[in-house]
């Protein structure tokens, strides 16, 4: 073989070569790939029912929450009775019915680790709720929704802007800390429902709030709680500077302007806790810091001290009772000191304003007024810190596997000291013409709510079911007391005599839920 032949046979078979390779690559690539074994959801049993792991890792996560709808007939809100706003003006601007669709979501995850366990929780909510419509003082009206905006952006009810997206809990626990927005240590597992939907008096609300707790463990079901939380809106009220207070605003049941400064200092919160087959026993103690602004428009007007206020509460739950399997009795009680959103929780009203008829030679109607403090003062002195005190419970009864019922009520007192109720009623006599003059103004009153509520559970996690309010503003003013109120525009209420009067309002609910 010559050597023209050779180099012709060599690029022959490196032509070849070359070509298998294109070939075999095309052919390589259209041939299926083994594909990876799937890594199945597995079932968590560590935590209770509903968990699984993540795929790849030791976490476990679960998902859930409800979806219910509710409305409430007679009321401008869901779940507070119409003891204020609109709802209490009882006219045309009182709406008949408000409705509210609640969606809510929770993620739970879990993972044991060598230091023990690290859990995460969070809670969301998506809710709609109807809204009222406010006077303009010129005969037109404005629709103003619960989520805050104003027509025409939630005009169609189905806009976005007309609901309301909130965070209700989002902690991580490790080593028995809680960090992050997680219920008050101060509550009770059952907060302000011990058996109903509407809010009660006389407890610390189920509520949530920012806080750095520690939580020693005991055994047996007793547990200890150090926190620290934030004070802002889920621990105060009012503050209110009297000097401040207006005619019109003493017309709603506000006493002063809102004088609360910054924050300086967290709640702080001591609870202990027995949980046991038998029931449950909480006691727990709160204190909080009354830090008040400017006695005017700048610092150079100066400001009272701060005041530090306190409160404690008393729980008990006792299960099992001879009415039946399931049933149970859960009964709070409170007093606090400067600290009023332990017994009023801050899903209630701080002022009240309540109308209705009257037989009072003079008078156009008559109205129940109230307002709610953890102090007050006037330009130039201190703080005065408002007490107050509740009670509530309720008796929870399983008829069978399908029908549930409860009882249940509860109260809240608010008492003003002597020089607190000298500058109230100052501002009383000048701003309204209080008709008893400063002899017969008392601005303490109680307010309480009672009712019951049944519910149906045809299939399990569904059920429906009705409540019945009844909510009482007691007032303390004296009898035949009158006051002179300006024109509220916003509620249809002309400028006219009305005779100060305790007030009731009913309220009645329907639910449907759906737990998953």
């Amino acid at each position: 073989m010559n050597s023209n032949i050779r180099r012709f046979f060599l690029a022959s078979m490196v032509g070849s070569a070359a070509a298998l390779m294109v070939l075999g690559g095309a052919q390589a690539a259209d041939l299926p790939v083994k594909a990876k074994p799937v890594d199945y959801v597995k079932v968590c049993s560590l935590y209770g029912p509903g968990f699984y792991y993540i795929p790849g890792t030791e976490t476990c996560i679960k998902l859930g929450n409800y979806l219910r709808f509710w409305s409430e007939l007679n009321n401008n809100s869901v779940g507070i009775n119409p003891d204020f706003g609109a709802g209490g003006a009882s006219n045309r601007f009182s709406n008949g019915y408000t409705a509210r669709a609640r969606q809510n979501l929770s993620i739970d995850t879990r993972t044991a680790t060598e230091y023990g366990l690290v859990r995460t929780y969070f809670e969301g909510v998506f809710q709609w709720t109807t809204g009222s419509n406010s006077g303009l003082g010129n005969g037109s009206t404005v629709y103003q929704s619960l989520g805050g905006v104003s027509a025409p952006n939630n005009a169609n009810p189905g806009a976005v802007a007309g609901g309301t997206v909130g965070v209700w809990y989002a902690f991580v626990q490790f080593a028995g800390f809680t960090i992050g927005k997680a219920m008050s240590q101060f509550s009770a597992p059952w907060g302000d429902y011990p058996g109903n939907y509407t809010e009660l008096p006389g407890s610390s609300a189920w509520d949530q709030v920012n806080q750095f707790t520690y939580t020693a463990d005991f055994g047996q079901g007793i547990t200890a709680s150090f926190s620290a939380q934030d004070q802002v809106q889920h621990d105060t009220t009012n503050i209110w500077n009297v000097s401040a207070a207006t005619p019109a605003g003493l017309a709603t049941g506000t006493y002063g302007g809102n004088d609360i400064a910054g924050t300086v200092a967290p709640d702080l919160v001591a609870m202990l806790r027995v949980d046991q087959a038998w029931g449950l026993f909480q006691a727990s103690v709160a204190a909080h810091d009354n830090h008040a602004a400017y006695y005017g428009a700048t610092e150079l007007t100066g400001h009272p001290d701060d005041k530090w206020g306190w409160a404690g509460q008393l729980a008990l739950s006792v299960k099992n009772i001879p009415t039946g399997p399931g049933d149970s009795i859960n009964v709070t009680g409170v007093y606090a000191h400067g600290a009023s959103r332990y017994t009023f929780n801050d899903y209630m009203p701080t002022v009240f304003a309540r109308y209705s008829g009257t037989s009072l030679a003079g008078a156009y109607q008559s109205v129940g007024l109230a307002g709610l403090s953890d102090s007050v003062f006037v330009t130039g002195s201190g703080q005065q810190l408002t007490t107050t005190y509740g009670l509530n419970g309720a008796f929870n009864h399983n008829w069978n596997a399908y029908w549930h019922s409860s009882i249940f009520g509860g109260i809240g007192a608010v008492r003003y000291n002597s020089t607190a109720k000298g500058y109230i009623c100052g501002a009383f006599v000048t701003g309204l013409a209080l008709s008893s003059g400063i002899a017969g103004c008392n601005p303490d009153f109680n307010y309480a709510v009672v009712g019951a509520n049944t519910s149906w559970t045809p299939v399990k996690n569904l059920s429906f079911g009705v409540e019945l309010d009844y909510s009482m503003i007691d007032q303390k003013f004296a009898n035949g007391s009158t006051v002179a109120l300006p024109l509220q525009s916003g509620n249809g209420k002309p400028a006219a005599v009305y005779e100060l009067k305790n007030q009731s309002s009913f309220g009645l609910q329907f639910i449907a839920q759906r737990n998953f």
